[in-house]
């Protein structure tokens, strides 16, 4: 199941889900991004939702759908990331390229800065704040203030602690999810390593690095992270 695009709809109520308004167009403009079905939908997704919530179910089992496959999220219209934080702020930390069908020469990395920005400029009173603050320390320093011992290593030592959560942080969510899938697979019977590789395998799925072929090796381990999650 390698290749192709997850697709993300939104639409802003249930009647609006149910009849298929603003849903329909959503997929025009999908098909129409992906060329009439030369490049196909590995899966799709549909919230029905408020702009104002910040739970999305839905846009969380797409962007895992997006990692186990390693594919692009393609969205319909870019205002529909707009309006909400949340939902920049989760794509920006899920690690998957984004894609926009009204805007189809925005991908890879000008997408990914594009969603920054988007971001930075929700974010634009808390940065002020946040300059004002160093501005502040910056004159207390000039005036001779003691600000503390060696700040540098200080700081140093909690960016590469930072950076290691942060690692680990990913690691963790890239197994939780396989979880749906190896729980898919054991309920039809098949319980080893080796066979639940096989499935994976069959599936399409690629490991967390990647590769197209699993072990048993690699399946103990994600099963043993999975396990660390849920305890």
């Amino acid at each position: 199941m390698s290749g192709g695009y997850v697709a993300y709809y939104r639409v802003s109520t249930a009647k609006q889900g149910i009849s298929g308004l603003g849903l329909e167009a959503q997929r025009e403009a999908v098909s129409r991004y992906l060329i009439g079905g030369e490049w196909r939908v590995v899966a799709e997704f549909t919230e029905i939702e408020s702009g104002r919530r910040g739970d999305r179910p839905e846009l969380e089992r797409a962007l895992a759908t997006a990692r186990l496959h390693r594919v692009p999220l393609i969205v319909a219209k870019v205002d529909r990331l707009t309006r909400s934080v949340a939902f920049l702020s989760r794509l920006l930390e899920a690690g998957v390229d984004v894609r926009f069908a009204d805007l189809p020469a925005i991908e890879g990395p000008t997408g990914r800065f594009m969603l920054q920005q988007m971001a930075a400029v929700a974010e634009l009173e808390a940065g002020l704040i946040s300059a004002r603050t160093k501005a502040a320390l910056a004159a207390a320093k000039r005036r001779g203030k003691a600000l503390g011992g060696n700040r540098g290593a200080i700081i140093s030592g909690r960016a590469r602690k930072a950076g290691r959560q942060a690692q680990t942080a990913r690691a963790m969510a890239r197994a939780n999810d396989f979880a749906p899938i190896i729980a898919r697979i054991r309920s039809t019977g098949v319980t080893s390593l080796r066979g639940i590789a096989t499935a994976l395998v069959e599936e399409g799925v690629p490991t967390p690095r990647g590769h197209k072929t699993w072990t048993a090796a690699q399946v103990s381990r994600v099963l043993h992270s999975i396990a660390r999650i849920s305890s």
